[in-house]
């Protein structure tokens, strides 16, 4: 019969827990910053994490010493390259624990942390294979466990203590400033005095593992691994009586905190994290299936921004539990994106691609469930005069809790409203135009379609009893007037303003408002027009353009837009016609919507839900405060082009030799809401005085500065908070050749150069002047010269045309003897030919003592030896053997005249001429081809 009782009891508790487990698998959870290994450059294993004063987070992992400060993780391998057990921060030193090596890191003036042994400096030695698993601090305090040993360190004065066990040392607790530990088999211990003394013992503690020890309500609680939790009051342990107890027993937990808010955090071993408020509820059970990485959990670690943090048998997750936003996802696909969404009578409707669903508003835990017949997408839910009417792909629905009932067959029902003075009638845009729906009998049925108007009509607004306008984002905004039956359109005019790809048309405190790509516009109805809003249209400029759509939610009366980075909240002045206007950072790759498709209906207070594409988000406006904190510069880097680099300190000016001169900044804004994005935005003044865009980038690399004093300065943003400056100073010495020595050295150089050239200047100047002086000097002796050349010249030619003279005067004699001795032997002939008589014979003698006239010879003699100087001298020195006939010869055929020219000259006839010639030829010894003529001319 007991056999059967516990039976039946293990059969309850098994039932529980899968009631349990899928109940929970629909919760609305926090958001989970995930990051895996590869992320974090580490193994799988992480055994510990703490945080420093600055919010950075250490993490014990099996390649080492993780430290991430938001935006970069670094990991330092550990002392000697063994499995990191165990992490604690205190102050400014990250004490750390691995195989056979305990001590601390403490990061140096550039921004690296630098280890420090404890275990190897001091006068005792580690057992052998020993690990470190646990560090807990106590005031002055180190205190460092292995399975077999309890080290505690004096931070003042170095010293130590060590508590040894013949047993297995689970676990340390610190509560209430006292130490407390487990020694398997033996019982709960605790520190007094740096001994150990027992504390609880019972077969509970020496049959379980003991997890952890909380203080509760004035009482402890002792947290088994396997065995639930119990109360200790008045030295007897007794089960915990919390409802939550009884499913734990099913659990293996492996490590677990208390929150700062009471609450508990339960690792555990195959199911993920447990979470309790401070009463002990049930809030969270978050596993694999609802988004951790691995279900494994060796450590649990709360920062100080309440973020919990899980080390995982597979990573590193984040889990923001104090987020304004909860996270709904449709991890198995059944529901699908969500493109509407409606709360009535307490039941939450979903209309999604897939059909619509429902669930209790008020049990999270519930599972969503399909109402039958609404299989397709869901364009639209709306409730008008309490009715929920569903727009669906084929038709419109009226929505009873969980039954539709199908009033209209026409397809593709975007949206449905109610036209003022016309309480039976409502009108729907549907696929093909516009159309009317009629109350009857109180049911409403489809009545007719609006003739006349066959566009798709997703937008439109209903301004008065007639008028209607209609967007289409690919062909336009339409204003039509119907008849007052709605029977038919009347006019179609097409309204002067540009159309684009998700634009959209409301109508918000009696404003007709159409938004797109180039801003916010609100119809001017006098004017006829559409008018841009400034104000507005600033919080949706063109380059942060997502989508047109906007919401007008009537129970808080507030407007909801969406840009490519934040949710815009727009509510009317209070004291003034200008709207308040609300900024929420949340971009569009967080919050996962259906362009153009977005929805956002109120739960209640401040709760909003935004419908996304895998589930919803739930967000509490109030809540939703942004990230505050200061941005820090974790390192600094200077290079060389040669790629040698140098860490600089982040403490001291930094005086840098002019070829360090490519200067890298590593910054930071450490937070860890996932859906904050961090923007940083720097500049470097002393060359580029200008803010840079906003980059999430957290570093950025300066290359080639040139020499001179410079401040970085850099800030980051969240959402629209703006952080303090951090700046850092820096000074890139000139290039020896341009520093102030090498200044002096160029004046002084320039100076020297300058004399030099001046001396050499005048050096040169003087040899050139002696050179222009020696040479005007020859110039003037070649002048002169030139002159008597000249003058010699003037006398030569002068020289010559009296040689010319004398020649032409020879020439002139010579013909007047040739003429004068032709005319004589011509006399003479014709008086040989007459009878002989003595008259004439005296006559032929005159004449012929004239043909032989010396005197002749000796004036031709003279006038030759005038125009050709001492050629009969050369002649006759040259032909010694001449006589004076024959050097008259000579002289004649010199003058180029022929035998019958020279014949009267010398008397004789031509042949006698002749002969001479030959006699003479003879005496000079001229060969025969020899000219005689030419002989004596060339001579």
């Amino acid at each position: 019969m007991l056999v059967t009782h516990k039976k039946h009891i293990k059969l309850l508790f098994l039932l529980v827990f899968v009631l349990f487990s899928f109940q929970l698998n629909a919760q609305e959870i926090p958001p989970i910053n995930v990051f895996t290994p590869q992320q974090y450059n580490g193994e799988y294993q992480n055994w510990a994490i703490s945080q420093s004063l600055d919010k950075t987070i250490y993490v014990a992992n099996d390649a080492g010493l993780l430290e991430y400060n938001g935006a970069k993780w670094t990991r330092y391998n550990s002392p000697n390259e063994t499995i990191l057990r165990s992490v604690n921060v205190v102050g400014d030193k990250i004490y750390t624990g691995c195989y056979m090596e305990f001590g601390y890191w403490k990061k140096n003036s550039f921004g690296i942390l630098e280890y420090t042994s404890l275990s190897q400096k001091k006068d005792f030695s580690v057992v052998e294979d020993e690990q470190f698993w646990q560090i807990v601090n106590l005031d002055k305090w180190m205190i460092f466990r292995s399975l077999n040993r309890i080290y505690i360190y004096n931070t003042l004065d170095e010293t130590f203590k060590i508590i040894e066990s013949k047993f297995t040392i689970t676990k340390l607790f610190k509560v209430d400033n006292t130490i407390y530990f487990q020694d398997i088999n033996k019982g709960i211990f605790k520190i007094i005095n740096g001994k150990k003394s027992l504390f609880i013992d019972s077969e509970i503690i020496r049959n379980n593992a003991i997890v952890n020890i909380f203080n509760y309500q004035g009482n402890l609680l002792v947290q088994t691994e396997n065995n639930g939790i119990y109360a200790y009051k008045n030295n007897i342990l007794i089960p915990w009586e919390k409802e939550i107890n009884k499913s734990l027993v099913n659990y293996s937990v492996y490590s677990s905190i208390r929150l700062k808010d009471g609450g508990f955090a339960f690792g555990t071993i195959s199911n993920g994290v447990i979470i309790l408020n401070k009463n002990g509820d049930l809030v969270y059970k978050i596993n694999q299936n609802l988004g951790l990485s691995n279900n494994t959990v060796l450590s649990v670690f709360e920062d100080l921004n309440n973020n919990l943090w899980l080390g995982l048998d597979n990573g590193i997750n984040c889990i923001n539990s104090k987020s304004p936003i909860k996270i709904f996802n449709d991890f198995k696909g059944e529901l699908g994106s969500v493109y509407t969404s409606a709360i009535k009578n307490e039941i939450l409707y979903l209309g999604t691609n897939q059909g619509l669903f429902y669930r209790d508003i008020n049990d999270t835990t519930e599972s969503f469930k399909f109402i039958d017949g609404t299989q397709g997408q869901v364009w639209n839910l709306q409730i008008i005069d309490n009715q929920l009417f569903c727009g669906h792909n084929s038709g419109t629905y009226i929505i009873e809790k969980n039954k539709a009932k199908k009033i209209s067959n026409i397809q593709g029902t975007w949206s449905i409203k109610k036209i003022e003075g016309a309480p039976n009638l409502l009108m729907q845009g549907n696929y093909s135009g516009l159309y009317i729906l009629e109350k009857i009998n109180n049911n409403w049925t489809f009545r007719n379609k609006i003739e006349g108007f066959d566009i798709s009509s997703r937008f439109f607004e209903i301004v008065n009893n007639t008028t209607i306008f209609v967007s289409h984002e690919y062909k336009g905004v339409y204003e039509i007037t119907c008849n007052s039956a709605f029977t038919k359109i009347k006019t179609v005019k097409t309204k002067n303003i540009s159309k684009g790809a998700h634009s959209s048309l409301i109508k918000y405190n009696n404003n007709l408002n159409y938004v797109y790509r180039e801003g916010f516009y609100k119809y001017d109805f006098e004017k006829n027009k559409f008018v841009k809003d400034t104000i507005i249209s600033s919080f949706f400029p063109s380059d942060n353009y997502v989508s047109g759509k906007l919401i007008h939610n009537k129970e808080s009366n507030s407007l909801w837009g969406f840009t490519n980075t934040d949710v815009i909240y727009i509510k009317p002045g209070k004291l003034s016609a200008k709207p308040e206007v609300k900024r929420i950072a949340l971009p569009k790759r967080l919050r996962n919507s259906v362009t153009s498709y977005e929805n956002v209906i109120h739960i209640k207070g401040n709760e909003y839900l935004f419908g996304t594409a895998s589930g919803y988000l739930i967000i509490d406006t109030e809540k939703f405060n942004n990230a505050t904190g200061n941005v820090a510069l974790n390192q600094i880097i200077s290079s060389k082009n040669n790629g040698e680099s140098t860490s600089l300190s982040l403490n001291e000016f930094a005086d840098l030799k002019p070829n360090s001169n490519n200067i890298e900044f590593l910054f930071s804004f450490t937070q860890f809401n996932k859906f904050n994005v961090v923007e940083y935005q720097h500049k470097l003044d002393g060359i580029y005085n200008t803010w840079s865009n906003w980059s999430s980038t957290p570093s950025v690399r300066y290359k080639n500065l040139p020499s001179g004093d410079y401040t970085f300065v850099v800030r980051a943003r969240v959402g629209e908070d703006v952080s303090k400056n951090a700046t850092y100073q820096f000074y890139i010495n000139k290039p020896w050749y341009a520093s102030n020595v090498a200044v002096i050295a160029y004046v002084l150089s320039t100076i020297f150069i300058i004399l030099l050239l001046h001396y050499f200047y005048n050096r040169y100047y003087k040899k050139q002047r002696e050179k222009i002086l020696i040479k005007a000097q020859r110039d003037l002796e070649r002048k002169e010269l030139e002159n008597k050349q000249q003058q010699m010249q003037f006398k030569n030619q002068q020289l010559q045309q009296d040689i010319e003279n004398k020649n032409r005067e020879l020439a002139i004699s010579t013909m007047s003897l040739i003429k004068k001795n032709e005319f004589l032997n011509s006399i003479k002939a014709e008086l040989n030919n007459k009878e002989t008589d003595a008259n004439i014979k005296s006559v032929i003698k005159i004449i012929d003592k004239n043909l032989n006239n010396t005197d002749d010879w000796k004036f031709f003699q003279e006038a030759f030896n005038n125009a050709d100087k001492d050629f009969l001298q050369k002649l006759k020195i040259k032909h010694s053997s001449l006589t004076p006939n024959d050097l008259k010869l000579c002289a004649y055929l010199r003058l180029n005249l022929s035998s019958k020219e020279i014949a009267p000259l010398l008397n004789i006839s031509p042949r006698s001429v002749e002969v001479k010639r030959y006699r003479l030829r003879k005496k000079m010894n001229l060969p025969h081809k020899t000219s005689l003529a030419n002989y004596i001319i060339e001579l």
